[in-house]
């Protein structure tokens, strides 16, 4: 009988390896900004060298200045990687490897190779903090604390980019109400059982459900002669052909992200991995499903046009890995989601085109998230990071984030809040060792 642990460094293995010839294939890519180029590549317009270039100038930033930070950042309590750390190495793998059958072994090897060293320098990392004298792991907790009492926002804000601010600010204030009544009462007696409410759940899961319903009130306008999604699906049949064909690999990958995540090694957002960090699984899979609606037209039209799908689809495989305990069943349950999303692109397309409520308010709903976890992990870098050097944690954090703007490669601002608060844990102890601190 395998151990966790050992089972935990296969899955890893295997998603990073399969993850890689995916990549290397051209069936498959995460970075929303590259499945666009790999056409380029794949059709003669674009060399090896210009799309690993490109690769790597795209990916390996968001690895080290968002994935790895994130994930340290979060693992406080529990080793949990952002799937951003993985599959946007992937990427890059997959795209620097030799384009020929021998290639598709070394993007296995080396991908396996990569995620099982990810898992462990993780906990490497996070071991060694916890051994200097100024141990500063129990501070960065306090970086998910905003992002907690705040997820229930972003509905709100989508309603307001798609239906303006007075109906935003009903949403919001509703939300608030809705979040008063349930820290009010407290629990529910049913059958004598008491289940106790949680209000940030409630108050996201009232918000979501206003804002859906907006959404799905706003219909198509037919005008005679503009072409729809029905006629690009139509134009672009031998691309969707394609990823159907390579359906088995896909499902694999995607099966093996929702093992994963049902083992507590992966999420799939900065928010769900600081709710799962917590233990806060349905609000977890609220906030996962809120994401995966959201990139619904982003991988649909993408996988459409392209020919490339993203080997966590349309990222709901996180659900099921969330609200499955049983990683042999989340598996089963990722794949066949999986083989769901590829055959039903086109339908997904055309609903899409009927309901383009539905299709705005999914692309509001990234926005909305990254505007909402900015502010958020700023905040909570600044509680950390004073929680670390009192009188000089939140002067570090407030003077890295304005200097940062002007650079001319600025790290991604999502990640301002938690690089900061672990980059002052570490000047903090060298500090110790001046006798300075």
């Amino acid at each position: 009988m395998l151990s966790m642990e050992i089972l935990k460094f296969i899955v890893i293995g295997l998603l990073g390896g399969l993850a890689s010839v995916l990549t290397k294939r051209g069936v498959a890519v995460f970075h929303d900004g590259l499945r666009p180029i790999i056409p380029e590549y794949i059709e003669g317009r674009m060399d090896k060298k210009a799309l690993m270039a490109t690769s790597f100038a795209l990916s390996f930033g968001l690895v080290i200045g968002f994935g790895i930070p994130a994930s340290i950042a979060a693992s406080t309590v529990a080793s949990i990687l952002l799937i951003h750390s993985v599959l946007l190495g992937t990427d890059i793998i997959g795209t620097w490897s030799p384009n020929t059958k021998l290639g598709d072994y070394i993007a296995f090897g080396v991908g396996a190779l990569y995620g099982v060293l990810l898992l462990v320098g993780l906990g490497f990392i996070v071991s060694a903090f916890a051994m200097l004298p100024v141990n500063f792991l129990p501070a960065l907790g306090e970086i998910s604390t905003p992002i907690i009492v705040s997820f229930a926002v972003f509905p709100a804000l989508v309603v307001a980019y798609q239906y303006g601010f007075k109906k935003g600010l009903i949403v919001l204030a509703i939300a608030l109400v809705a979040k008063q009544i349930i820290i009010k009462i407290g629990a529910i007696s049913i059958l004598d059982m008491k289940i106790q409410l949680n209000a940030d759940g409630m108050a996201l899961l009232i918000s979501m459900t206003l804002m859906l319903i907006l959404a799905a009130r706003e219909k198509a306008k037919v005008v005679e002669g503009q072409a729809g999604m029905s006629m690009l699906v139509g134009l672009f049949s031998e691309r969707v052909k394609r990823i159907k064909s390579n359906w088995l690999l896909l499902a694999l990958t995607g099966g093996i992200i929702a093992a994963a995540t049902s083992m507590g090694m992966l999420a799939g957002d900065l928010i769900s991995l600081n709710l799962l960090k917590d233990g806060i699984k349905p609000e977890a899979a609220l906030t996962a499903l809120a994401i995966a609606i959201g990139f619904i037209p982003l991988v649909g039209t993408t996988a459409i046009t392209t020919g490339v799908y993203s080997p966590a689809g349309m990222k709901f495989v996180f659900v099921f890995g969330i609200l499955i305990g049983n990683p042999i069943i989340a598996f089963v349950a990722g794949g066949l989601m999986i083989i769901a999303e590829i055959f039903f692109l086109e339908r997904v397309a055309i609903l899409l085109e009927k309901y383009p409520g539905i299709k705005a308010c999914s692309d509001h709903i990234r926005t909305a998230t990254t505007k909402v976890l900015e502010i958020a992990l700023l905040v909570g870098g600044m509680i950390a990071a004073e929680k670390i050097a009192p009188k000089l944690g939140f002067f570090f954090v407030v003077g890295l984030y304005l200097i940062n703007k002007t650079s001319k490669k600025p790290f991604v601002e999502m990640a301002l809040g938690p690089i900061a608060a672990i980059a002052l844990g570490i000047i903090v102890n060298v500090l110790y060792f001046l006798n300075l601190f």
